[in-house]
């Protein structure tokens, strides 16, 4: 009972901090009942709030210091008082640190699991002690002290998954879906995703091969590969997710798509799920939005001063086009976001069309594109038009109807924002002239192109300065500094010595001389050399800066940007 009660009040405690609110509180005191399950993995398994969130809360609740298990070397413990224990360890979640005094040292996630810190007290005849540790340092410790035991042992005595190809019969169907909601392949799936959210990951890439199933996160533009669940629950946990995409388990030929909205360690997160078939089964890919990851204004982005400057005139003006340009995951999307923000009030009606509509902007109004019923970019925003907009920001320009709506838009009185994927600034206006848009429509139309790439911060924990070794750097001017600072690596960026990333960008004001050479359709080389001659910075000059400012590396400038500079 005193237990109950400790739960209870530790439940108000998460309450009180705004860690929990009532009604999931309501919600695991119910699953808690059903399941007979500590309060505590509950809290975790559905993802209402990280690990890292609530062990200091539970810490100063039971009086139970927190530890780090760098602390206590390996050898600190004799490996051979438990080593026929290791599947007991990996199940309870705990592992012995050290011995002092008759008294067996103990690091736990749950130090309420009374009978299992018994039975360890009857196993090693010492006294036990517990101490708080996070579930990830205590696992990677069992393998440390033990090998690989029966590492897998609560999800291996899981049934075998049946391969199956084609849509399947009902009774396979079945099969997946029992499998989908046992209580290892769901906590497999809620880790999964608190972990991604946690390493700050944008996608889960979840790809079968022949004789493995592999797990990589993306994060900071670079994917990064993880501990995959057991291979035999491969199937399961696929079947898990597109369960909770509202898919169609039985269709494995075919691609699907599904978002889920939920809440994964205290964070409204949204969820896109793309699955695709491949050789070895269904390949899964999760991006993961974060509800609370907005931008509020344009300084965060990465903007130097007199871009930025030049950057608000443009989105102040009453009509005309605005183009931002870049490869899929450049963050274009997030500056368009930015600047309608930064905008946004009420005497003005914004209205946009994206695919997919990726964050949620106050006082905006926004449209989901759907192709399969006719509501594509072009039909979307002739309608748009004809709700009396102020500002429209479209998704992405695809094809000649698309550019040409948005173009007679921003003549007749509309501020129009669009994205294309183009390598530069100046290479978005040939293609749009490509496209089949009309010189003179798009040269009275166009107030600027702004072109962008995404490369990572250094960690300022750990960045090193080092002698800069080179002479000279294609597309980099001015006198070589003597130092520059290169990654190293610590515990607060995972040891890549990177954390979150920064734009570098390049403006292309529309000016009289260069609405002169869009209407001579000129190319995109003599676009930008007239752009630079103006004092146009290109990419890798803005990028340069950055490096010497020590907010990033000569490496990732030169990675994102082209060869010519």
């Amino acid at each position: 009972m005193a237990q109950t009660e400790d739960y209870l009040t530790l439940a108000e405690r998460l309450i009180q901090r705004g860690l929990l609110s009532a009604e999931e509180m309501e919600r695991i005191a119910r699953l808690q009942r059903e399941q007979q399950a500590p309060l505590m993995r509950l809290v975790i398994e559905l993802g209402f709030v990280s690990e890292d969130n609530l062990l200091p809360v539970l810490s100063d609740h039971l009086g139970i210091p927190m530890v780090s298990l760098r602390d206590f070397p390996l050898s600190s413990f004799p490996v051979e008082l438990l080593s026929d224990a290791v599947g007991f360890l990996k199940l309870s979640r705990m592992v012995p640190l050290k011995v002092e005094d008759q008294t067996l040292l103990v690091a736990t996630t749950d130090p309420t699991d009374f009978s299992r810190l018994h039975a360890l007290q009857v196993a090693t005849g010492l006294q036990v002690k517990p101490l708080l540790a996070k579930e990830r340092e205590i696992l990677a410790r069992i393998e440390a002290l033990f090998g690989n035991g029966d590492a897998t042992s609560s999800l291996s005595s899981a049934p075998a998954t049946r391969e199956v190809e084609g849509s399947g019969d009902e009774e396979e169907v079945e099969h997946l879906r029992d499998m989908a909601s046992e209580a290892p392949v769901i906590r497999l799936v809620n880790q999964m995703l608190s972990r991604a959210i946690e390493s700050r990951a944008s996608d889960i890439h979840i790809e079968p091969f022949e004789n493995q199933l592999k797990v990589r996160y993306r994060i900071d533009g670079i994917l990064h590969e993880v501990d995959p669940p057991p291979r035999q629950l491969k199937a399961a946990v696929i079947s898990r997710i597109k369960i909770l995409a509202q898919l169609n388990i039985a269709e494995r030929r075919l691609p699907q798509d599904g978002r889920i909205k939920t809440r994964i360690a205290g964070k409204d997160v949204d969820l896109r799920i793309a699955t695709i078939p491949t050789l070895y089964g269904e390949s899964v890919v999760i991006r993961l939005l974060e509800r609370s990851q907005i931008f509020s204004d344009l300084d965060s982005l990465g903007f130097p001063a007199d871009i930025l400057q030049r950057f608000c005139e443009m989105i102040t003006r009453p009509h005309g086009m605005i183009l931002v340009t870049g490869p899929t995951g450049s963050g274009k999307t997030t500056t368009l976001y930015g600047a309608l923000q930064k905008i946004n009030d009420p005497g003005k009606k914004i209205i946009t069309i994206e695919d997919p509509v990726e964050y949620q902007l106050s006082g905006v109004n926004q449209i989901h594109v759907k192709p399969q019923i006719g509501l594509t970019f072009a039909n979307g925003l002739r309608s748009i038009v004809r709700q009396d907009p102020d500002v429209i920001m479209v998704g992405e320009i695809r094809d000649f109807e698309t550019a040409e709506i948005a173009v007679q838009a921003a003549l007749t009185g509309h501020l129009v924002f669009s994205t294309l994927h183009t390598n530069d600034a100046a290479g978005a206006v040939s293609r749009l002239l490509e496209m089949g848009v009309q010189d003179y429509l798009l040269a009275s139309a166009l107030l600027g192109v702004l072109a962008q790439r995404l490369v990572r911060r250094l960690c300022l924990s750990c960045r090193k300065e080092v002698p800069f070794q080179g002479s000279k750097v294609e597309g980099f001017n001015g006198t070589p500094p003597r130092t520059l600072w290169e990654a190293s690596g610590c515990e607060s960026c995972s040891g890549t010595g990177y954390l979150g990333r920064i734009a570098i960008f390049e403006l292309l004001p529309a000016t009289p001389e260069m609405c002169k050479l869009i209407m001579q359709r000129a190319d995109a080389n003599s676009i930008r050399s007239l752009a630079i001659a103006q004092g146009m910075r290109h990419l890798r000059q803005d990028g340069w800066q950055k490096v010497r400012a020590g907010v990033t590396t000569l490496a990732e400038v030169l990675r994102v940007t082209r060869e010519e500079g």
